[in-house]
């Protein structure tokens, strides 16, 4: 197969992609640190990586420190709205192997994927797992020569669990989304404001006085919902696990089923990476002019089909916004096509965010090529040493000290004869 070194929209536009490159960049002194070292020791050197995450300005960040790290890398999206074309347009323009155009339909959506592992890499990062599902399924063939993979999402790593319960995981792939600097901060925190970002600037609307609907409430429904309280919203919190629905209910949230919340909700976002979260009687009981959109990587849980069968007539109400007159007269508005909305209908988590887990990405990538040939085929948890670090980094570059422990509280806190 011959592939080109770059398919996106149009290198004209790489000089916009620059300026939010560069922007980017001198705002992650975590990942410029991490990039510092990789330069210095090229661990990637004779090794290539394809990267398949949201393309836009931080991600750029990290594929160019893979590649000034000794990689080549081709990078591809994970989501057909999230790429930003002048992102793509800098990236390839430098030199880098690219292949995504924002908009891109399934099957353009597919043959980018195909492109970006088509060059044979060594490791791979994921968002989402459609590069590991394609390496499992049509791309096989690949997979004698994979070192490992890093897995940068919660869906990700649900699928790779699914694969290793099976027995049929391929290669050893690091779950970079359960790391503490992934998890607490990139999920919650950066979920938490990204969406409401993304909801702000799209609808143009008020959030204070609203009833918010928050479907999920794992580290991203927490995120949402805490961001919601923030801007004065009431919010309602739907889950299927009882303990993680207690938790809710000991934050203040009123709990109950999306078939009770459907009537009372002005917003609603699914952060649950299931399915079918909200469905065809859900829109029906809806006030007229509620909003919905989906947090969760991918766009079935707002069940958008369903929404336009029963619909009589559809219009886009504003840009990103679709809305959906049904036969009661009442209309349901979705945002993004139900897509990943911080992302495709926004810019995405905070630079300072990303520039944590992308640090957590590089240095997981580098402790492949240093041990992949050794490890044994499964799901690993992100070495501490290295969510450490981050951490420290982190700190450091705030000018924040920490204690340690001494001698003496080392032997205690280690033994139990005191």
């Amino acid at each position: 197969m011959d592939i080109p070194q770059y398919d996106i929209k149009d290198i004209a536009l790489a000089p916009y992609g620059y300026e939010k490159i560069e922007w980017a960049y001198r705002n992650m002194p975590v990942l410029r640190a991490i990039e510092e070292e990789l330069i210095r020791e090229q661990p990637f050197k004779g090794l290539k990586i394809s990267v398949s995450v949201h393309v836009e300005a931080k991600t750029a960040c990290l594929a160019r420190a893979l590649a000034r790290g000794g990689a080549d890398v081709a990078l591809t999206g994970c989501n057909p709205l999230s790429t930003q074309d002048d992102v793509a347009a800098a990236l390839a323009d430098s030199g880098m192997h690219v292949y995504t155009v924002h908009g891109d339909n399934e099957e353009d959506y597919i043959k980018h994927l195909k492109m970006a592992l088509s060059f044979g890499p060594d490791i791979v990062i994921d968002d989402g797992g459609d590069f590991c599902m394609l390496l499992h399924s049509d791309m096989k063939h690949l997979v004698p020569n994979i070192l490992g993979g890093c897995e940068e999402t919660t869906t990700g790593v649900h699928r790779l669990e699914i694969l290793k319960k099976e027995g049929k995981l391929s290669y050893p792939v690091i779950a970079v989304n359960d790391a503490r600097c992934k998890h607490l901060f990139d999920n919650r925190f950066g979920t938490g404001q990204s969406v409401w970002t993304a909801i702000m600037a799209t609808t143009n609307l008020v959030v204070a006085g609203k009833t918010v609907v928050v479907a999920g409430f794992g580290m991203c429904g927490k995120g949402v919902a805490m961001r919601a309280k923030g801007l004065g919203a009431k919010v309602i919190v739907t889950e299927i696990d009882p303990v993680k629905a207690c938790e809710a209910i000991m934050e203040g949230y009123s709990v109950m089923t999306m078939d009770e919340a459907a009537p009372l909700g002005d917003v609603f976002v699914t952060v649950t990476g299931c399915k079918d979260v909200i469905v065809g009687r859900h829109f029906a009981m809806m006030k007229d002019g509620a909003i919905c959109c989906n947090a969760g990587h991918f766009d079935c849980e707002v069940n958008v089909k369903e929404l336009s069968e029963i619909s009589v007539s559809q219009k886009e109400l504003r840009h990103n916004i679709i809305g959906y007159e049904l036969k009661n007269g009442r209309t349901v508005c979705i945002i993004a096509e139900g897509r990943l909305v911080n992302l495709a209908s926004g810019d995405g988590h905070p630079v300072e965010i990303m520039d944590m887990s992308f640090a957590l990405q590089a240095q997981s990538a580098r402790y492949i090529a240093a041990n992949g040939r050794d490890l044994a085929i499964d799901v690993y948890q992100t070495p501490e040493v290295i969510d450490n670090r981050v951490a420290e980094i982190l700190l450091d570059t705030k000018g924040i000290s920490i204690d340690r422990l001494t001698e003496e509280q080392e032997r205690y806190v280690n033994s139990w004869d005191f």
